[in-house]
């Protein structure tokens, strides 16, 4: 068993080598985009943003929507032209009205249209916020970021770096309840410990993408070429399916840090955090079956089995046995500790990557017996399969 570990170590080690790799690869929002473009052999190209329109489709957001628009009415705009849209989607609260309340005349306050049959909900509120909007670059948002004043100036100079396109990240995401802090930040884990940064932007292949939908900014004309929203309306990941949309048409995706200048609180219990990864894990794998029980094993055996034996051996007495497992279990928490930092989250979220695991791991499971199921899954008062 000794061997074994060792094994795993090694291999947790190499992991961590390429997750201290491919955080640096990352660039901050507004920063290092012209950098990154001439390490993949392109010419940078700088193009005006003249008008930035910021859309956030909204359903049932009563307790999101207010303090959204307070933060985006916030950012400094100075020599920028700003737009910004609400559309109320079929919401059974006050949402609609908070919005044009929290608005005060300066934001448009769009009532949304009926989901036709083939469409689901959000992809087919973001596509009429499109419809509507007059910017040449898009800012999609989900109702519970929070922009920082810095924001808008940060996505236009993403904006004019990039020069077409997607510019995407991941919140910094806040946390309050144990499932929270469980599971939310293996978000940023997946992608700084296998998506290798650089071939998001560098690469052509829509297999190497990632994407957030609380932050997606996109040239007009790009999404246009990828046929927007209406060409994923039936895709459950939509962040992902349009980032995929647009490499296929040829465009640019770059994954940026954007932690600095958005925030978020996705879940705020753990039902929602457990019926918010159960929808999206299994599509998130292409529902291929295979592939997440071959993630899960590997996670089981990279994270767990260490985990385990150092708790067995040091339970029975066997603090030499322990040796192995004790710096697999140690790696393991410093490749966490990698992707936390990344995201911002508290130095001690690292130690809990075992429960983490067995976490994702029933809630995969979940998402698998959910897709199977004829119920499938239930998200803001509408249904999906």
């Amino acid at each position: 068993m000794s061997m074994f570990f060792q094994v795993i170590t090694g291999l947790l080690v190499l992991q961590l080598l390429f997750a201290l790799w491919n955080r640096a690869q990352l660039p901050r929002l507004g920063m290092g985009l012209e950098a990154g473009a001439a390490k993949t052999g392109e010419a940078p190209v700088l193009t005006r943003v003249r008008r930035l329109s910021v859309l956030i489709p909204a359903r049932n957001e009563a307790a999101n929507i207010g303090d959204c628009l307070s933060s985006v009415l916030s950012c400094d705009t100075d020599g920028l032209e700003v737009e910004i849209l609400v559309l109320d989607d079929g919401s059974e609260d006050a949402t609609g009205d908070i919005a044009a309340a929290a608005g005060g005349g300066r934001v448009r306050v769009l009532k949304g249209r009926k989901l036709p049959e083939g469409w689901l909900g959000k992809s087919h509120a973001c596509a009429q916020l499109a419809e509507a909007a007059g910017g040449d670059w898009l800012l999609f948002l989900d109702a519970d970021a929070r922009l920082e004043p810095s924001a808008l100036q940060a996505a236009r100079a993403a904006a004019e770096a990039a020069g077409s396109g997607m510019v995407t990240g991941f919140p910094r995401q806040h946390t309050g309840t144990w499932l929270e802090r469980l599971v939310v930040p293996l978000m940023v884990f997946t992608v700084i410990c296998h998506l290798p940064v650089k071939l998001v932007r560098g690469s052509r292949d829509p297999r190497f993408v990632a994407a957030h939908g609380g932050f997606l900014l996109i040239r007009r004309s790009s999404y246009g070429r990828c046929g927007g929203h209406e060409a994923i309306r039936s895709e459950l990941v939509d962040d992902m399916a349009l980032a995929r949309a647009m490499k296929r048409a040829g465009e640019p995706v770059v994954l940026a840090d954007i932690t600095e200048h958005v925030s978020m609180r996705m879940y705020h219990n753990a039902r929602q955090v457990w019926n918010g990864y159960r929808k999206n894990i299994y599509a998130g794998t292409g529902r291929n079956p295979v592939l997440l029980l071959a993630v899960l094993l590997v996670y089981g055996v990279l994270y767990l089995l260490p985990a385990g034996a150092l708790l067995w051996y040091a339970l029975s007495g066997q603090p030499a046995a322990a040796v192995w497992p004790a710096a697999a279990v140690l790696s393991g928490i410093a490749v966490k500790r990698t992707s936390d930092a990344a995201g911002r989250q508290p130095v001690w979220f690292s130690l809990l990557l075992p429960a983490s695991v067995v976490c994702l791991s029933l809630i995969a499971a979940a998402s698998w017996r959910g897709s199977a199921a004829s119920g499938g899954y239930e998200w803001k008062g509408r249904r999906y399969g």
